[in-house]
């Protein structure tokens, strides 16, 4: 019986990572899209959004099953509640993307992103693929120490949010007031996609130690 048990909180895991590899996929494509006024690509990741969406609700009600016929207790009980609220921060991670590539539609054929903050975009794009790609470790291998590393990684994604709004802040911004909320609001998307990988690195920590993980 504990068996299964444990096979049904390793398939968890693994409808973890297949959401974690949408989420990056999408975040890399919406980026793309964005910096290149990538019609096709925006479409495609709004499309594929659903696809996060679908394997959320089927975790979710999965996961509930379990807890009803196992009652399970301690470290097991802690994962499974984790589950719910990582699969919830993984689906918001795939809404931000969707944002980001909507953001690239709205303005196509225009390239939504000015030459100022090219870099600050992409170099954000990067940063978020980074963040995607270590929460993947500590999400496989309950890795805590890099769990407490990602913390670290959104202070830098900070960082670039703050050097963008700076920009499109600045005396020499040159473009219309539309543009500038465009670049704030694609800064917000991308600093809350980092937040939710944090969220999901600190219920591994915890679900890991029974502790909460200390700030950096």
């Amino acid at each position: 019986m504990r068996d299964v048990f444990h096979e049904e909180l390793e398939s968890i895991t693994a409808d973890h990572l297949k959401m974690t590899a949408l989420v990056r996929d999408a975040i890399e494509s919406a980026t793309k899209a964005l910096l290149n006024a990538d019609l096709q690509l925006a479409e495609k990741v709004i499309a594929d959004d659903l696809a996060v969406d679908t394997i959320q609700h089927n975790l979710d009600e999965r996961t509930i099953n379990i807890m009803a016929r196992q009652q399970p207790v301690a470290s097991d009980l802690r994962r499974l509640v984790s589950s719910l609220r990582i699969s919830a921060d993984l689906e918001r991670m795939g809404d931000l993307a969707h944002h980001i590539a909507k953001l690239a539609r709205m303005r196509f054929p225009n390239k939504a992103v000015p030459d100022e903050v090219v870099e600050t975009i992409a170099e954000m794009g990067f940063a978020a693929s980074r963040i995607v790609d270590k929460m993947a470790v500590v999400l496989e291998f309950h890795d805590t120490n890099r769990a407490l590393e990602i913390d670290a990684d959104d202070d830098e994604m900070d960082k670039l949010q703050r050097k963008l709004i700076s920009t499109i802040l600045g005396p020499d911004w040159k473009h219309s007031v539309e543009s500038a909320v465009d670049m704030a609001f694609a800064s917000r998307y991308y600093e809350r996609f980092s937040d939710h990988a944090v969220s999901i690195a600190q219920r591994v920590y915890y679900t890991e130690t029974g502790e909460f993980a200390p700030k950096s």
